[in-house]
C-alpha cells in the first residue's frame, strides 16, 4: 500500500490509505488506521446484499419505446470517452434510432468536437450541435466575487435543462449520458442526474452553489429563471416531457480500458492533448473548476469518482493517484479565463 506520509508531503494532506479521498473535516475524516469514513460506510453497505442493475433492465426499457418515435433517445455525446461509447453501443449493440446532441458553452476543446465529428460520421447517425454563450456572465461571476460555488456543477444543471429541453422537442422517450458507475451509483433503470448532493461529501459544495445562485444569479435579470438546483429541472422536466434518463455504463460489463481500445478502433477516437483529469475529455474550464475545488474543500468531484471506482476494484488507488494529479501553471488557468474577460482568480485582465 502507498506511502501515506510521502502523500501528504507532496499534496499538504492526509490521504485515505484505500481511496484517493484526502482529509477534509468535517465531510472526509481518516480513523486511527488511516481509512475514511466513506470506505467504512462502503464497507458497511457491501456487507449486506445489494439488487445489481442488469442489462435485462435496460433492453426492457428500451423496448418499451423502440420504434415509437423519429428517435428512441437522445444521446449526451461530449467527445470523451464514455459518451463516445455510450453513443456506440447505442447503435451497434441496441440497434437503437440516436439523435446525438452535444453542447459547447465555449469551452470545448477542439479535440473533444473531432471526436463528436468523427463518431457521428462513422456510425451515420443524425447529430445537434449547441453553441451558446449563455453562461459566460456567470462563470465570469463566480471568479469575480470569489464564490465557492462549483462551476461544473452550474454547468450541470444548465446542460441537463437544456437536453431535457432538446428532447421535448423532439419528442424523444430516453436520454443518454455517459455516465460511469463511479459517476452514479449502481442502480435500476430509473431518472436520476449527477451526483447525490445530499450526500456527506457535497454538502458544503452544493450550499455554496445554492448560495451564489440564489445571491447573484437570480438577481441578474438574464438568469431568473435559471433551476436552482439538478432537484428542480427534474420536476420542471417531468411536468413538460416525461423521459428517462439513462447510461448503458450502468449496466453493461465492459471496464474503460476495453471500451475505450473499442472507440479508438472503430471510431477514430483520440484523448485530447489536454484535460483534467489525466486521460480524460472535459472541457478547459474544468481546469479553473477543480483548482478552486481543491483551494476551497481540498479534494474535486473528481476524487469522489475515482474513489468510488477504487472500492468497485475498477481502478487501482495508484492509477486514480496519478490521474488526479494538478500541476495548474497560473499562465494555462489566466489563458482559459480570458474570454470571461478576467484572469482565473477573478482580478482584472492587464489593462482592463
Amino acid at each position: 500500500m502507498e506511502n501515506n506520509g510521502e502523500e501528504k508531503r507532496m499534496t499538504g494532506q492526509k490521504i485515505c490509505l484505500k481511496c484517493v479521498m484526502p482529509e477534509s473535516k468535517p465531510e472526509i475524516f481518516l480513523d486511527q488506521a488511516g481509512v475514511c469514513n466513506l470506505c467504512l460506510e462502503h464497507a458497511a453497505r457491501a456487507a449486506a446484499p445489494a439488487e445489481k442493475a442488469l442489462e435485462t433492465d435496460f433492453t426492457k426499457v428500451l423496448a418499451q419505446h423502440r420504434g415509437k418515435h423519429e428517435y428512441d433517445c437522445l444521446v449526451m455525446c461530449s467527445g470523451g470517452k464514455d459518451s463516445t461509447a455510450s453513443l456506440y453501443y447505442m447503435k451497434t449493440r441496441y440497434k437503437t434510432r440516436p439523435l446525438a446532441f452535444t453542447f459547447n458553452h465555449g469551452f470545448e476543446t477542439e479535440d473533444a468536437l473531432a471526436n463528436v465529428k468523427k463518431s457521428v460520421e462513422k456510425l451515420g447517425v443524425d447529430f445537434m450541435l449547441f453553441r451558446s454563450d449563455f453562461m459566460h456572465e456567470m462563470f465570469a461571476k463566480i471568479l469575480k466575487t470569489g464564490s465557492k460555488a462549483v462551476i461544473c456543477h452550474l454547468c450541470s444543471i444548465w446542460y441537463m435543462d437544456l437536453t431535457f429541453k432538446m428532447a421535448e422537442r423532439f419528442d424523444i422517450p430516453i436520454i443518454i449520458a455517459g455516465w460511469t458507475k463511479g459517476q452514479s451509483l449502481r442502480q435500476p433503470a430509473m431518472t436520476k442526474c449527477a451526483c447525490d448532493s445530499s450526500a456527506s461529501e457535497f454538502l458544503r459544495m452544493g450550499q455554496a452553489t445554492r448560495e451564489f445562485i440564489t445571491g447573484h444569479v437570480h438577481t441578474d435579470p438574464k438568469y431568473k429563471d435559471f433551476p436552482s438546483s439538478m432537484e428542480e429541472v427534474l420536476a420542471r422536466a417531468q411536468k413538460r416531457h416525461k423521459c428517462l434518463v439513462l447510461s448503458p455504463h450502468w449496466f453493461l460489463p465492459y471496464d474503460a480500458q476495453e471500451y475505450t481500445g473499442t472507440i479508438e478502433r472503430e471510431l477514430g477516437w483520440k484523448y485530447p492533448a489536454r484535460s483534467y483529469p489525466a486521460k480524460s475529455t472535459n472541457c478547459d474550464l474544468n481546469f479553473i473548476s477543480a483548482h478552486n475545488s481543491m483551494k476551497f474543500y481540498g479534494y474535486t468531484h473528481y476524487h469522489v469518482e475515482m474513489s468510488k471506482l477504487v472500492r468497485e476494484g475498477a481502478l487501482s488507488r495508484a492509477e486514480a493517484l496519478e490521474l488526479l494529479k494538478q500541476d495548474f501553471s497560473k499562465e494555462l488557468l489566466d489563458g482559459i479565463a480570458a474570454p470571461l474577460g478576467c484572469k482565473a482568480d477573478g482580478s482584472p485582465l492587464t489593462g482592463k
